[in-house]
């Protein structure tokens, strides 16, 4: 149930980002979620889009470097704690949390979270068996 996650590397420089979403919404893409991290000279944005493939394919052709990467979606429950919970059963199984970052749904009382963990299979095995509800591509971009 991984859900395919665009990775851009992406110049620290202003407007590059702009330049980014808008070829994105000139072709069509539906930015469903992301999260950008900086570097002094790079930024790495990460991107849950309506269409993958060929979002990659636009970004690449443009000359942007673009890698598809697996991660994990859970439906979070509107409460305190949620997250700790999900995160401290991944811990107990010692499955690392490379990075994750979390966005709201269309449900009122619930939340997403994506997380990149280093063995997708485990963390999805680990998080059913604790009762959490993991969400798919499906979920996310309809």
């Amino acid at each position: 149930m991984a859900i395919q996650q665009l990775t851009v590397f992406l110049e620290n420089k202003q407007g590059k980002l702009a330049e980014i979403t808008r070829l994105l919404a000139k072709n069509g893409i539906d930015l469903r979620a992301l999260s950008i991290a900086d570097t002094a000279e790079f930024g790495i944005l990460r991107l849950i889009v309506s269409n993958t493939e060929k979002a990659k394919q636009i970004l690449a052709a443009d000359g942007t470097l673009v890698q598809i990467t697996e991660v994990v979606g859970v439906r979070l429950s509107d409460r305190p704690g949620e997250l700790a919970d999900v995160l401290s059963a991944l811990d107990e199984k010692q499955i690392n949390v490379e990075y994750l970052y979390a966005f709201l749904t269309r449900s009122e009382n619930s939340a997403y979270v994506v997380l990149r963990v280093a063995d997708n299979a485990a963390a999805e095995e680990t998080l059913k068996k604790s009762g959490f509800r993991l969400v798919g591509a499906e979920d996310i971009v309809s």
